[in-house]
């Protein structure tokens, strides 16, 4: 497996969420465990970007729980749904932008919530800094093709027609 051993910088998570989805495909999410260094593909992310978008949870404004939306990117966002799955997000953009992406995939494990609890990711890891955390990080793959496909997002009925088709969801296109 060929590896930048690079990790991720500041500069690439104060870019715009749109930007910054489908650049994240097929880089690696980096975990330090017990077991040693783990590399992860990332295949499937989605966005949700600004208080207009109707689906993001900016959408009421900053709150205690989305204080963390508007912050730096760069940051983690966890938090948890249904009282059992944590979803793993990050934050990207410049200060009181408020947008995320959650990371819905890689490529050995599907599924948001099935993710966090294969890699322990808990509450635990929220609002740690991608860029000087010890435990995760992002790092380049410089053996991945960019390809990628949009879908629309997933689970957002609530946020209306016009919501609910953005094609605001990035998978690689070779899973």
């Amino acid at each position: 497996m060929a590896t930048s051993n690079q990790r991720t910088g500041k500069d690439f998570f104060l870019k715009d969420v749109l930007d910054v989805a489908p650049s994240l495909l097929g880089s690696y999410l980096v975990m330090d465990t017990k077991e040693g260094i783990q590399r992860h593909v990332i295949s499937d992310v989605e966005v949700y970007r600004g208080e207009e978008d109707q689906a993001s949870h900016a959408r009421r404004g900053k709150t205690p729980r989305t204080r963390i939306m508007y912050s730096q990117g760069g940051l983690l966002y966890v938090y948890l749904i249904y009282g059992m799955h944590w979803m793993l997000n990050i934050v990207t953009g410049p200060v009181e932008m408020p947008q995320a992406l959650l990371i819905r995939g890689l490529k050995t494990i599907q599924g948001p919530g099935r993710l966090t609890r294969q890699l322990g990711i808990n509450g635990s890891f929220h609002e740690e800094d991608l860029t000087r955390s010890h435990r995760i990080w992002i790092e380049a793959n410089a053996s991945a093709n960019g390809g990628y496909v949009t879908r629309p997002r997933v689970g957002i009925d609530y946020a209306g027609e016009k919501w609910r088709n953005k094609p605001w969801r990035f998978i690689l296109d070779d899973q």
